[in-house]
């Protein structure tokens, strides 16, 4: 049962990115952002809730891409056909198919790359943080011109298939604040969302619960005491004190 509780997080980016691709095709663009955002927030505690519980696994890194090329790369793309790329028709879709396109490969070129590199850096800008530059673009699409766009857009395409190296903070622990400061960033979301959304979508307030109690548990397990070289120095000299003793019996 717990190796399956990361990939319930998963399989809800998928579905939030599913979610978005509908709300995008039937006109309500803003609840299509809301729930890539969602879908950013989910992504970003599987991974670490499958080395939390230790039931890491191949299936679950392929199904994690999986539903990022969903999440990240369709329904982004989908963003940006009606909305930016709305103005070129047929040509818009072609236009943002590229997202996608360039977002798979560079997943699929990560999927073949050792845990032990991933956990170091990245190569390539991830498609979870272009994605979300893409659709928070969208979202301040009347205060940002269409060129403007155009140029950020096809430059995260090429970003994400470069080979530069980005850290990776997958290792890193959570600051003293983490719980206050992960409380205030989404309260201020929420009254974002609560001015420019008629209602606040239920998912929010499910993913929301879902994010604190993860960063609340996390924050719990970066306080526990650690004694690691205090207990090797231990297990070193009970070794030799045995090791020793056994020596002195002999003779």
């Amino acid at each position: 049962m717990k190796k399956h509780i990361p990939n319930a997080f998963t399989f809800g980016n998928l579905f939030c990115g599913f979610l978005s691709t509908s709300y995008t095709i039937n006109g309500d663009l803003k609840s299509a952002t809301i729930l890539i955002f969602i879908a950013i927030m989910l992504d970003a505690v599987d991974g670490r809730i499958a080395r939390i519980l230790g039931v890491s696994n191949p299936i679950g890194k392929e199904l994690d891409s999986l539903a990022d090329i969903v999440s990240f790369g369709v329904a982004p793309a989908y963003l940006t056909a009606y909305s930016y790329f709305n103005y070129f028709d047929i040509y818009g879709l072609i236009m943002a198919g590229a997202f996608p396109l360039f977002g798979a490969y560079r997943l699929a070129r990560f999927n073949i790359t050792s845990q032990e590199e991933s956990l170091k850096h990245f190569k390539g800008i991830p498609i979870t943080l272009a994605g979300g530059v893409v659709t928070f673009l969208v979202l301040f699409q009347k205060d940002i011109t269409l060129w403007i766009f155009i140029i950020a857009f096809y430059l995260l395409c090429i970003l994400m298939v470069s080979r530069i190296k980005l850290p990776s903070f997958k290792k890193v622990g959570l600051p003293k604040n983490s719980v206050l400061i992960t409380l205030f960033i989404f309260y201020m979301f929420y009254l974002f969302a609560k001015a420019e959304f008629k209602h606040v979508p239920l998912l929010f307030y499910i993913a929301l619960s879902i994010y604190i109690l993860f960063i609340s548990v996390r924050y719990i397990k970066e306080k526990e005491p650690k004694f690691p070289i205090k207990n090797k120095m231990f297990v070193r000299r009970f070794k030799i004190k045995r090791k020793r003793s056994s020596e002195n019996k002999d003779a």
